[in-house]
């Protein structure tokens, strides 16, 4: 008997919009966070995935051994392979092309690489003004290797343990 008037009661008052608007109003008048987006950037991970890079040995040449397993893996068919064999018998890539309008950026590339060449980077802020822009070639794809590449190593540092 006691329940049963006890969930009149709770009914009566409107128990459930009493605890709701108590959680809201916790939330209503706690201190307001806001990054100033341009100036302030908020903390990063480094598993963080972005834009596309290509990466290179020290000693100047290019990771990349054509295997074509990054394009095979890509679940949206957003790269595109072509590859020649040089002189001395290996395998490099005559033209290496990601589409960043089809890739859905899962990183299925990265992890396919046997040798660490394709990485998605940190870089989240880029657009593009022109169609065709969004094709990232090879040439793109290296640029962008070597200019994060401290950055890049970094990353690849702390995730080392998890690999």
């Amino acid at each position: 008997m006691k329940t049963g008037l006890n969930h009149y009661l709770k009914t009566f008052i409107l128990w459930e919009l009493l605890i709701g608007l108590k959680l809201t109003g916790r939330y209503f008048f706690a201190k307001k966070i806001t990054v100033q987006y341009p100036e302030e950037k908020t903390p990063q991970s480094y598993r963080f995935r972005g834009l596309h890079a290509l990466r290179r040995y020290d000693n100047g040449e290019e990771r990349c051994i054509a295997c074509k397993l990054c394009e095979a893996v890509c679940p949206a068919l957003a790269i595109t392979i072509e590859s020649e064999v040089h002189d001395d018998g290996s395998r490099r890539t005559t033209r290496y092309d990601i589409d960043l309008f089809k890739c859905i950026f899962c990183g299925f590339c990265e992890e396919a690489c046997p040798v660490d060449s394709i990485v998605e980077t940190r870089i989240f802020d880029y657009h593009f003004e022109k169609r065709g822009e969004q094709i990232m070639t090879k040439e793109k794809l290296l640029a962008i290797g070597d200019q994060h590449e401290a950055q890049i190593a970094a990353d690849r540092e702390l995730d080392a343990p998890y690999r």
